[in-house]
């Protein structure tokens, strides 16, 4: 079973952004899969590093746009972003140091981040890019 499933409400009306999103979270369940198998400690250090490469350049392009059409909560939105990419960085330190590596947190911090993240921040930029 995928950790996050795609829903319609994800989609922000921006083919570029949206492609993005339907990736990231193909992404993310690639990896939560790879926990489940207990693939071998590189994969997943491969794929963390996968997962922050790709959310940073997705980033880069929704705040493009963001900064295009002078979008009003810009700074919140990328506040949003950087509080992310930090807990990426702060989860690849855990995967790194065993000991505070956690695979369900990892999931369940992933999940509900974006879950949250696409239904409020990216919901609003959404109808106001309409």
């Amino acid at each position: 079973m995928s950790l996050i499933e795609w829903k319609k409400e994800f989609l922000i009306g921006v083919p570029d952004v949206d492609h993005e999103h339907r990736e990231l979270i193909e992404l993310i369940n690639r990896l939560h899969a790879s926990l489940d198998r207990d693939d071998p400690p590189i994969t997943v250090e491969e794929f963390l590093g996968d997962i922050y490469a790709q959310i940073s350049a997705h980033f880069a392009l929704e705040e493009k746009i963001m900064r295009h059409h002078n979008y009003d909560e810009y700074k919140e939105h990328k506040a949003d972003h950087e509080r992310l990419l930090d807990d990426i960085r702060d989860i690849m330190d855990d995967y790194q140091d065993d000991s505070r590596f956690d695979k369900e947190r990892l999931a369940e911090r992933l999940k509900s981040w974006f879950t949250l993240h696409f239904k409020t921040k990216d919901a609003r930029l959404h109808k106001s890019l309409r």
